[in-house]
């Protein structure tokens, strides 16, 4: 057995581990395995008849969960196996809410908090009724884009296309007793900022990292949003390959038209809108970069994306209005599409990168993410995109950057504790993935390295050497053991 979304290890019981029952109750449940280590082999347990007796109750009054709770012996060698059901209602720990993810534990705040209630009541975020928005704050544009494009589908019948908007938004469940959804309000409103900040698009085309040359901030509905990014991507921002079939003038691009058309609708109609992050597509010579905030459902991977699988929208309103409207042909099948439309174009397939959100790398040589996102940069640096300076300054910039991205909040503390002192003294020394683990670990001091691994997306051997080298350098050290203990990130005073 491995540590998975599913199953976790502990050697001992602590009270602390109901958080990790808390995590499974409100994912898909999962098994709680006391008595043995992180590699599955049984280390047994002395006080497993105390624990038999006391924690079935103190879970069921602590969290209000019932468990199974088994008893298993080897080679004379006690262990528990704590069976923990899925819950339909949300089970917070210490006034705290929690979600399993992968191998690690999540605690849900803000927009992802508000997600995981309204689920809890069978509600999306994007059904929610947008309070103080009227009909007068829709798009008529908008209106006249869906009926065009709809009109072609034939997905809803002619006789209600052509009547009013109030109708049709009724039609497409946009509408609860007369007053507008979040929805409806992104989908057709003139304005959706005023609902989420964040809601627009940004294209930028650069000569290489940090070189930005021009760049357009694409406002306005949703369905004008798809409209007008493709537009400025075809004609400002890509280039057209022109040539002649007889006396027939015909215009290929880069990269076909259809993938990208795909990616952009992914990325509008499965954004977070709650981030406060608009959609960014960085275009290069060789490279287009689309990336959107949001999360993956539960257990799925960018392997997911690349092979047949359900669609599972967070934004399920959104979602229904365009594929109304014929934007989206079959459920489920965006990536791979994408993947096709390349494949077809005799381009290099995708890249889709993961990490707070997803990005879709359109690319014209086959090499890896983290390739190109180099060259990229080294083209303008001259060195490594990780690697830090001797400017003070400069590398606090940088930090605070890597903090903004990693969503910590650059607080007073942070300024004083990190930007301040730690930065003067080894700011030259460290490289970027290093510094994230500092600010990891000041954020959170019970990180473990798998999270880290999971987070910064390297390996955990990687992340063993980044820790040593840190220690050595009297930057960070170990509180306790591996399980219980806790990071410490020292003030180098």
């Amino acid at each position: 057995m491995i540590e998975n979304q599913n199953t976790e290890f502990k050697k001992i019981w602590k009270d602390d581990y109901l958080k990790s029952i808390c995590a499974f109750a409100n994912a898909q449940g999962g098994t709680l395995w006391v008595g043995l280590n992180d590699i599955s082999e049984i280390t047994g347990i002395s006080n497993y008849k105390k624990l038999l007796e006391d924690l079935p109750n103190k879970i069921r009054d602590i969290l209000g969960v019932i468990v199974q709770i088994n008893l298993h012996e080897k080679d004379q060698k006690h262990y528990l196996e704590i069976v923990v059901p899925k819950h339909n209602n949300p089970i917070s720990f210490r006034g705290h809410f929690y979600c399993r993810s992968g191998s690690t534990i999540q605690e849900l705040n803000g927009g992802a908090l508000e997600r995981f209630l309204l689920e809890k009541r069978g509600k999306k975020w994007d059904g929610v009724l947008a309070e103080g928005f009227t009909n007068t704050d829709l798009s008529q544009r908008a209106f006249d884009i869906f009926r065009q494009k709809a009109k072609r589908s034939q997905r809803i019948p002619l006789d209600d296309l052509q009547e009013d908007n109030e109708h049709l938004l009724e039609l497409l469940g946009l509408t609860e007793n007369g007053k507008l959804t979040r929805a409806a309000v992104l989908a057709f409103g003139k304005n959706p900022e005023k609902l989420n900040t964040g809601t627009y698009v940004k294209i930028g085309f650069f000569r290489s990292h940090g070189d930005l040359r021009y760049h357009d901030e694409i406002h306005g509905s949703l369905f004008e949003q798809v409209e007008k990014t493709m537009d400025l991507l075809l004609t400002k921002y890509m280039r057209a390959n022109i040539a002649y079939e007889g006396i027939t003038r015909t215009e290929t691009y880069d990269y076909p038209e259809e993938a990208l058309r795909e990616a952009v609708l992914n990325a509008i109609i499965h954004k977070d809108y709650t981030s406060g992050s608009p959609i960014q597509i960085s275009v290069y010579d060789k490279t287009i970069w689309i990336s959107n905030t949001g999360n993956l459902p539960q257990s799925w991977t960018v392997e997911t994306l690349k092979k047949h699988h359900k669609s599972i929208p967070p934004n399920p309103d959104i979602a229904n209005a365009f594929f109304r409207a014929g934007y989206i042909e079959v459920w489920g099948r965006g990536t791979l599409n994408i993947i096709e439309y390349c494949k077809n174009a005799g381009l290099p397939e995708p890249d889709f990168h993961y990490e707070a959100g997803l990005t879709v790398l359109f690319k014209k040589e086959n090499k890896s993410y983290e390739e190109l996102a180099r060259l990229d940069t080294e083209k303008t640096t001259g060195k490594m995109p990780n690697e830090f300076g001797k400017s003070s300054e400069e590398n606090l910039r940088r930090i605070r950057k890597i903090s903004n991205e990693l969503g910590i909040r650059w607080s007073e503390r942070l300024v004083e504790k990190i930007g301040g002192r730690l930065v003067e003294k080894v700011g030259g020394k460290l490289v970027e993935s290093q510094w994230k683990i500092i600010l990891l670990m000041e954020e959170n001091s019970g990180i473990t390295k798998a999270e880290l691994s999971e987070i910064l997306k390297i390996s955990t051997t990687a992340i063993d050497k980044s820790i040593t080298k840190l220690k050595k350098l009297n930057i960070i050290k170990r509180i306790g053991p591996d399980k219980g203990g806790y990071w410490e990130v020292m003030d180098n005073e």
